[in-house]
């Protein structure tokens, strides 16, 4: 049994990935803002419930203790914790700018900060979350791409920086994936429909789908991968239909 510690934990993606790898046999530690929401997923798995802020350098610092020692050990961690902004940059607020790039970009260097000092003896496998749209170019995605393409660059140094630890770091880049965070935009009936047609395979994601892609990343049988950006995207960001 190996344990793994997901940040955002109680999200679409986040919570499915927590059931997935407690499916699979492993302990998982479930952290996220919510305390409701943790201890309800927790409880669920009989996991190990910490609440945290993951844009908080020193509290995910003192979450990855917490998870080592209830745990036993850290075979991995994944970060869930991210936001979605959808305006041009003109008509984006300077606060705006600074919360997306705070909660997407900051949480993944905080988890990329904890699991470099952590898993130094021990090795192990980080999976951060960038997007499509940071591979492609798509109208009014312009913070939310931004902070994302930074999700990449910052998963492959962290890659090269570790790689002599046997630290593995990899992210995966969806598409549109039907989760409460991006509401809004599947539950509006022409949003979605345009949404789908940009997608080659012709659906929107699932959550199961990322996680899946998320948990054989941490898989430690995936020992020779890393520094990789794997789109779970549907064709959005690599297949042109015409």
């Amino acid at each position: 049994m190996t344990g793994f510690l997901i940040f955002g934990a109680t999200g679409g993606i986040g919570s499915e990935l927590c059931r997935q790898l407690a499916g699979h046999g492993h302990r998982v530690a479930v952290a996220g803002r919510s305390e409701q929401k943790v201890r309800a997923l927790a409880t669920e798995l009989d996991g190990v419930p910490l609440v945290v802020d993951a844009t908080d350098v020193e509290a995910v610092n003192a979450a990855a203790d917490q998870a080592r020692e209830a745990l036993g050990g850290l075979a991995g961690m994944a970060n869930l914790v991210g936001s979605i902004l959808l305006k041009p940059a003109h008509l984006t607020k300077e606060s705006e700018w600074q919360d997306t790039i705070h909660t997407n970009l900051g949480s993944a260097f905080a988890v990329v900060r904890a699991a470099g000092r952590l898993m130094r003896t021990s090795g192990g496998a980080v999976v951060l979350v960038s997007t499509a749209a940071a591979q492609i170019g798509l109208p009014n995605h312009e913070a939310i791409a931004a902070a994302k393409a930074g999700v990449v660059g910052l998963t492959r140094s962290a890659a090269a920086t570790y790689a002599p630890a046997g630290i593995r770091f990899n992210a995966v880049a969806p598409g549109l994936v039907r989760t409460p965070l991006t509401e809004r935009i599947w539950k509006n009936e022409a949003a979605a429909r345009g949404s789908v047609a940009m997608h080659g395979l012709g659906r929107l994601g699932e959550p199961r789908d990322v996680a899946a892609a998320i948990r054989w990343l941490l898989n430690p049988e995936q020992s020779w991968v890393t520094g990789q950006v794997l789109g779970v995207e549907g064709g959005l960001a690599s297949v042109k239909l015409r």
